[in-house]
């Protein structure tokens, strides 16, 4: 069953694209609309609520203003209510390629228009009626079908994914939504899509695609033949069904996906609660029982660690950790410091964890080992400038770990202002774009190297570029700094971030604001 509000069910915002590529957006000044902006940003973000009456028509709620769309008798639209009236009910009709018709309920109208000329009184739909849409949420998360209850998860032996996990544990949980072509694919963990049939296949193909529903809060989809994708058998195989309405089979909640992390220690051994409640770093190999979800709290920026077993961290007399607790309290919250290529981790009673020497963690330690300055590394060779980042460095001592990431196989970044992307016609990364690409990420000694399209790394350039078209990887290190949120610190120093220019820049001094990154 679902895990006792550890994931939490995603809000569903998204964006309206008209027929000539632009988006429904609702401004401040005078509450209007217009279909004028190139890309999605707050002010083109929705919400698509119910009718309270529960009936078929829905409601669009702008989350910029908080106030709902209207058409009148007259066809004029507005965002100004503050609570929804009767012109603000809207019927949703999909159409066969995957956009939307908007139908005001009282009026029979249909709404559409492009730039500030938007009207809802046209009797019959045409292109300027259409509407794609674009969820404004981030893309990686987990399934969870409504009606059974499990999560959906990559089965690589049967070459399919399913709806059959009491928990959404494990890389194989991991689902990401592509936009493509107006639809959306559903792309499991090792990068293959979900046909409608069941299986897998490498590339986007029609049968891939489909058309995104909202009911009651649900998602279901829908393949180009009509039918929505259910789970079925005894396996939960997903795969559309016959049915051309959808109903409780084939409704989903989107779920947040928190990072599950590995942690391995100074002796090399990866921590585990294979042998009870005791945290133990006595195992050489990476499985459920060395895997946690790490969960950062948005106000202290301190940090609970999740087992397999069902139990958080937390600290027991005498400085022990177990994995015992139900609830999260003091005792369960561990402050993380950032020490390049590992961590440290503080518990509530003011000392650091470490590994004593029977294997098992305990919160006993009042320092940690003085992160090294600049110069020659243990083989000899000189030193960069950034000794964490050095991946001939040091060990640390027994207070040092590494954690390693292990759910995000393939990554999607969003910045303040948008996804990071390909630049056409250039080897550099925008950070402003409403689409996003797909990176894959791999692991090496407390560092990660991100290859992008094309099978070329990232690494820095000169005055701090971020460029996508290495032929070597470069190393970055990632710092889970808040909830949803990353750093990502290349090995000057500095950390990347967005910006005005709109391209990736490896050149900001502290990991916040324009330097943190939704993955």
């Amino acid at each position: 069953m679902p895990t006792n509000g550890l994931h939490q069910v995603l809000k569903i915002q998204f964006g309206l694209v008209n027929d000539t590529d632009r988006y429904l957006t609702a401004e401040s000044f005078g509450f209007k609309v217009n279909a004028s902006a190139p890309s999605l940003k707050r002010k083109q973000m929705w919400v698509l609520e119910p009718d309270p009456g529960q009936g078929t028509a829905v409601l669009l709620r702008s989350s910029h203003l908080g106030r709902y769309l209207s058409a009148g008798e007259d066809g004029r639209v507005a965002c100004e209510a503050e609570r929804p009236d009767r012109d603000c009910r809207f019927l949703v009709l999909s159409q066969p390629d995957g956009r939307w018709v908007l139908r005001s309920e009282p009026h029979g109208r249909f709404f559409g228009g492009t730039e500030d000329r938007l009207s809802c009184f046209a009797t019959a739909v045409s292109p300027a009626e259409l509407w794609t849409v674009h969820l404004a949420i981030h893309p990686q998360a987990h399934l969870l079908s409504v009606s059974r209850r499990r999560y959906v998860h990559l089965c690589p032996r049967d070459d399919e994914m399913a709806a059959d996990s009491d928990t959404p544990w494990g890389v194989d949980a991991l689902v990401t939504l592509v936009f493509q072509n107006r639809q959306y694919c559903l792309r499991a963990c090792d990068s293959r899509y979900l046909r409608s049939d069941g299986h897998l296949v490498w590339e986007p193909e029609p049968c891939a695609r489909y058309t995104l529903e909202f009911k009651a809060g649900k998602l279901a989809f829908k393949d180009r033949d009509g039918r929505y994708l259910a789970p079925a058998g005894p396996a939960g195989t997903l795969r559309a069904g016959r049915n051309t309405r959808p109903g409780k089979d084939e409704l989903f909640d989107l779920e947040e996906s928190h990072p599950q992390v590995v942690l391995v220690a100074a002796n090399h051994r990866y921590v585990s609660v294979r042998q009870g409640v005791n945290i133990s770093a006595n195992q050489d190999e990476e499985l459920h029982h060395e895997t946690f979800l790490m969960q950062i709290d948005q106000e202290t920026k301190k940090c609970t660690f999740y087992s397999s077993t069902g139990g958080y961290w937390t600290l027991v007399t005498h400085g022990g950790i177990h994995a015992t607790a139900t609830q999260v309290s003091a005792n369960t919250m561990f402050e993380v410091e950032w020490r390049g290529r590992r961590v440290a981790l503080k518990a509530s009673n003011g000392r650091y964890v470490c590994m004593k020497k029977n294997g098992q963690l305990a919160a006993i330690s009042d320092f940690v080992g003085p992160l090294l300055p600049p110069g020659p590394t243990q083989s000899g060779k000189a030193g960069d400038g950034q000794w964490p980042l050095t991946p001939d460095s040091p060990p640390g001592e027994d207070e040092e770990f590494v954690l390693k990431l292990i759910n995000r196989p393939i990554l999607v970044l969003r910045g303040m202002d948008g996804f990071v992307c390909h630049r056409r016609g250039s080897n550099q990364l925008d950070t402003n774009r409403s689409v996003y690409d797909v990176f894959h990420l791999s692991f090496s000694d407390g560092a990660y190297q991100i290859r992008g399209r094309g099978g070329g790394f990232w690494y820095t350039g000169s005055h701090g570029s971020v460029c996508s078209d290495g032929e070597r990887a470069e190393d970055f290190v990632f710092e889970f700094r808040e909830r949803g949120r990353l750093a990502i610190r290349a090995r000057s120093g500095k950390y990347l971030r967005g910006g005005a220019s709109g391209l990736l820049r490896a050149d900001a001094d502290a990991p916040a604001g324009v330097a943190l990154w939704e993955y």
